[in-house]
């Protein structure tokens, strides 16, 4: 009997099983080292036992008295167990703060209590029998199965799609430059007149031809090497970038079948406590983001520098002295000749078009900022200074954050960021999003249900919402837009360069106006991009005037 009153001491208050590398905090209480650490990762970071709060996540230090002893009665129940089997009731039944049997399962919590703790710590929670909570969380499940057969299928697709895309830019045709490098100098040379007759003599004027156009083979075959090595260096990046991803979606593709087999191992199980005990220890994964498009930049790098060299090349070849020519005698700021090479400008993409169709110029909320953010530009520019800008008021921000005056409640809307680096957020939020600094909070923007964000790192994204957070692929960029569609409950976050590419949507039911709303650091600069003609937005019965 006293060696079963022991062993309940030390058992796990969480998986309610013997310490493995039992830890103690600060408040006392000792718990397993992975157990503490899997509880802090899905919740705040508090006891579970006593509920003492922590204000940043305490060191772990291992209880090593506690480990031997707990190593002590394991050794000594592998003895008795080869004697006979220890009869009495399975400790994964017994309540951790009553020693009594579980026969009740907390909402309020998400814990299996017993009839002691309703009288105690589960007073006003909410309850119900086990049973009736194992219906729901099958239910759950099962529609989380789904959702892995789902993201398993679209990880397949895209999988599919990177391997065909990175077959195309392993072929030998991919990036070739020779064609349009022969068709380019043939124009330009084309465009050659004979000279006009001079005193040199023929055989003079044949040197001077020859060696203009031996620089310029010259020249042609230096920036052919260069532009060969640059293009090869781009496929060497869009690879490496391939594999990443694949490695990525490898990954969760494995997570998911882990998932999967561990609900559909949890679903058969016959015991109601233990099937709830199990189920809050699942982690579902995450959602399946877009997978990154391998770009390849025409006008990057050394072919950039190739179609500056060949104008240059040109208007040497139409110089009227004669003498030896190099490279080097190319200047960059000589006069535009009388037929310059043009660039050709990229069209606008077909989404992008879409998008500015809906497209509402907007200007920040001087009321609202942060007295640290120092607004010009006629508030459509904001900047994060050292020295504070404003004096401290109730509406303001204590945070590094401010609103813009412009709100949406009903329609599609779309406007464009420029931001000068990492380290900032953007989002929407109703309009009672907390304004007090709370600590170890660098800003609130998806941190609650009232409203969501997109945090731009130094190494790619993150989406925020309710105080959870997914992170993204992709390379930050200084362009952003953002699309509200209140109508459907979609908020779409777009990095606009080089080429538009969806990062995240967000899918919710909005019940109130949202206000577009920034973070920045110190240092950081973010510009409301203005549209000339844009139509203003002026409220829901702007909306109800549109024909349908």
């Amino acid at each position: 009997m006293a060696a079963l009153q022991l062993e309940e001491k030390l058992v796990c208050a969480i998986c309610l099983e013997l310490y493995r590398e039992a830890v103690t905090l600060p408040c006392g209480h000792n718990f397993c080292r992975t157990c503490i650490e899997d509880h802090w990762r899905r919740q705040e970071v508090d006891c579970p036992q006593c509920r003492t709060p922590f204000t940043q996540r305490p060191a772990l230090h291992k209880n090593g008295a506690l480990c031997e002893v707990v190593e002590a009665l394991r050794a000594a129940e592998r003895q008795l167990a080869a004697v006979k089997p220890v009869p009495g009731p399975s400790r994964a039944a017994l309540c951790p703060r009553h020693g009594r049997a579980l026969e009740l399962y907390c909402r309020t919590e998400k814990l299996c209590i017993c009839c002691a703790c309703t009288v105690d710590q589960c007073q006003d929670h909410r309850r119900v029998m086990p049973d009736v909570e194992r219906k729901e969380q099958e239910k759950r499940l099962e529609k989380q199965l789904e959702e892995n057969w789902r993201q398993a299928v679209q990880a397949e697709e895209q999988l599919q799609e990177l391997q065909q895309r990175s077959d195309e830019i392993q072929s030998p045709s991919f990036g070739a430059p020779g064609l349009s490098l022969s068709v380019y100098a043939h124009l330009h040379c084309s465009q050659l007149e004979p000279p006009p007759p001079t005193q040199n003599s023929v055989h003079i004027l044949a040197l001077a031809v020859s060696e203009k156009v031996t620089c310029l083979l010259r020249a042609l075959e230096a920036q052919r090497d260069k532009a060969l090595q640059s293009i090869e260096q781009e496929k060497a990046a869009a690879l490496a970038q391939a594999r990443e991803t694949r490695k990525w979606l490898q990954d969760h593709l494995e997570y998911l079948a882990q998932h999967t087999q561990q609900i559909q191992e949890l679903l058969t199980c016959p015991d109601d406590m233990n099937f709830l005990q199990r189920a809050l220890l699942l982690i579902p994964p995450g959602s399946l983001a877009p997978v990154p498009s391998l770009t390849w930049d025409e006008d990057a790098g050394q072919l950039k520098e190739l179609k500056k060299t060949l104008d240059q090349i040109y208007q040497l070849l139409m110089k009227d002295e004669i003498g030896p020519v190099s490279l080097g005698d190319a200047d960059p700021g000589l006069k535009e000749c009388r037929r310059p090479l043009e660039s050709v400008p990229r069209p606008m993409s077909t989404l992008r078009k879409e998008l500015k169709q809906n497209y509402r110029n907007l200007t920040f909320d001087p009321d609202t900022a942060n007295h640290h953010l120092y607004l010009s530009c006629q508030n459509q520019r904001v900047k994060h200074g050292s020295r504070a800008q404003h004096a401290t008021q109730p509406g303001r921000f204590q945070l590094w954050q401010v609103l813009c005056t412009q709100s949406f409640e009903a329609g599609k809307h779309y406007w464009e960021v420029e931001v000068s680096d990492h380290s900032v957020t953007l989002g929407v939020t109703y309009r009672g999003l907390a304004r007090q600094n709370l600590p170890g909070q660098t800003d609130n923007i998806g941190r609650n249900s009232c409203s969501w964000g997109l945090r731009v790192q130094e190494d790619g994204y993150q989406a925020w919402h309710n105080g959870e957070a997914q992170r993204l692929l992709g390379k930050p960029g200084h362009l952003l837009g953002m699309e509200l569609d209140l109508p459907v409950g979609r908020l779409s976050f777009y990095s606009l360069e080089p080429q538009i590419q969806l990062l995240h949507v967000f899918n919710a039911v909005f019940t109130q106006p949202l206000y577009p709303v920034f973070w920045l650091c110190e240092g950081r600069t973010v510009t409301l991009c203005q549209l000339p003609g844009a139509k203003p937005y002026s409220g829901p019965q702007e909306e109800s005037l549109i024909p349908s």
